[in-house]
């Protein structure tokens, strides 16, 4: 994104990065800043952190008149990184970057690094964005922050214990969305089944769904982004079951198949838990579809081990897989456990996406010659319900909803294949 002030942007990592991305463009736009280049950092590996390097050397080649701004939860966890480079000429927080007056010509010439302690904040401060770069969704993020320490993640300290947004505020969001024409709602997060523990009365994930869908009865879509299913109240099930508003697609934060991994990882579910989980939803609404985000090669798997996640992937009927190759952290315990061989963890990942391949195309056969709706994401490529990318026969403005016969697939980008789809 660009304004006529040469404010540009770099952004690594989740959805929520880019959610604050868009966050941090109006308060720019908004403010007296200076020429800048922002590069808001991803934490999660330290190849993570080099991408981010790498970039900032390029943009100050491209872009020589601007500043370099960095942030995000690389520049949180460890700003002396960034710092140290000739390039940078400003790194600041996850709390810096959200401030309107940190934005201002008079705060611009502080000291190089400015960083509080993220784990001392008790609050996240709202704001609100409309779609990420598209007009088919809008995203609304209902709490920061993660309570948990799986020994391979970062996150935690680069985003700070979860605070939580009240479902008041919540719902007057997605009110606002709704009367700018967007059909589906996002909620996101960095751990979003954990929303509303930090609030009076501790509501649940469950109580905030109802009350957006109560209150807004004209909200045509809702949809999660990634989910921790062991975090998840007992209404969420019934809830689940009876909305059809809410969309049949959740995507797990399952990370491993094997239980001993899972210990391993503190994580707190085991593959039984997610087998459970994933034949209760579906026998109640079998028109479900399950994403998961899987890690290959985390310390001490093995062969055994790694089949396990292998077969949970069919054992649970998982659609859609993030493969993330395990690459240490550092600062993190899985960072000082015995590795697993580099070349063995890359050939596992090859594996998994390859069974991901599979899943998907048995999931694209079974739609051929059913009637679904889609949400245009552009002129003529839509999402159904459960996510599937289709492309349709006849162009429709972005952001609509239509109903489409799916027909066939067509071969796209090369390697993979896409749904076609008449319109009705």
């Amino acid at each position: 994104m660009k304004n006529k002030r040469n404010i540009q942007f770099k952004t690594f990592g989740c959805r929520l990065n880019s959610f604050e991305t868009e966050v941090m463009g109006k308060i720019a736009k908004l403010s007296d800043s200076e020429d800048v280049t922002v590069i808001n950092t991803c934490a999660v590996t330290n190849e993570a952190v080099r991408k981010a390097k790498k970039t900032i050397r390029k943009m100050k080649r491209t872009t020589p008149g601007n500043k370099i701004y960095v942030t995000g939860c690389a520049a949180q966890v460890e700003p002396k990184t960034f710092s140290s480079m000739p390039e940078v000429h400003r790194v600041f927080g996850n709390v810096e970057k959200l401030k309107k007056e940190f934005w201002s010509a008079q705060s611009q010439d502080n000291k190089k690094i400015e960083i509080s302690d993220i784990m001392k904040e008790e609050k996240v401060v709202s704001h609100s964005v409309d779609g990420l770069g598209t007009r088919a969704r809008a995203y609304v993020q209902i709490q920061n922050g993660c309570d948990h320490r799986c020994t391979f993640c970062i996150i935690p300290f680069g985003r700070g214990n979860s605070r939580s947004i009240p479902s008041e505020t919540i719902v007057q969001q997605v009110r606002r969305l709704i009367n700018k024409g967007f059909k589906e709602v996002v909620l996101t997060g960095v751990d979003i089944t954990s929303w509303g523990l930090d609030l009076d009365g501790s509501p649940k994930l469950s109580f905030l769904i109802n009350e957006i869908l109560k209150s807004n009865k004209d909200l045509a879509r809702l949809r999660l982004s990634s989910i921790d299913q062991i975090e998840l109240d007992s209404e969420f099930i019934p809830l689940f079951t009876n909305e059809e508003r809410l969309m049949p697609h959740l995507h797990l934060s399952i990370q491993s198949g094997d239980n001993m991994i899972l210990k391993r990882m503190k994580r707190r579910h085991t593959r039984e838990n997610i087998i459970e989980f994933c034949e209760k939803i579906r026998t109640k609404r079998n028109d479900v579809r399950f994403g998961a985000d899987i890690i290959a090669g985390f310390p001490t798997e093995t062969d055994k081990m790694f089949e396990n996640s292998l077969k949970l992937v069919d054992e649970c009927e998982l659609t859609w897989l993030h493969v993330f190759p395990f690459s240490p952290k550092t600062g993190t315990p899985a960072a000082r456990m015995p590795q697993v061989d580099t070349k063995l963890i890359n050939e596992r990942a090859s594996a998994l996406r390859e069974k991901g391949n599979i899943r998907e195309a048995i999931h694209n056969k079974s739609l051929i010659g059913k009637d679904k709706n889609l949400l245009m994401e552009s002129s003529n490529i839509g999402r159904t319900e459960c996510f599937t990318r289709v492309y349709t026969k006849g162009e429709v403005p972005s952001g609509t909803l239509v109903n489409a016969n799916i027909t066939d697939t067509i071969l796209f980008n090369k390697d993979k294949k896409l749904l076609t789809a008449t319109l009705i």
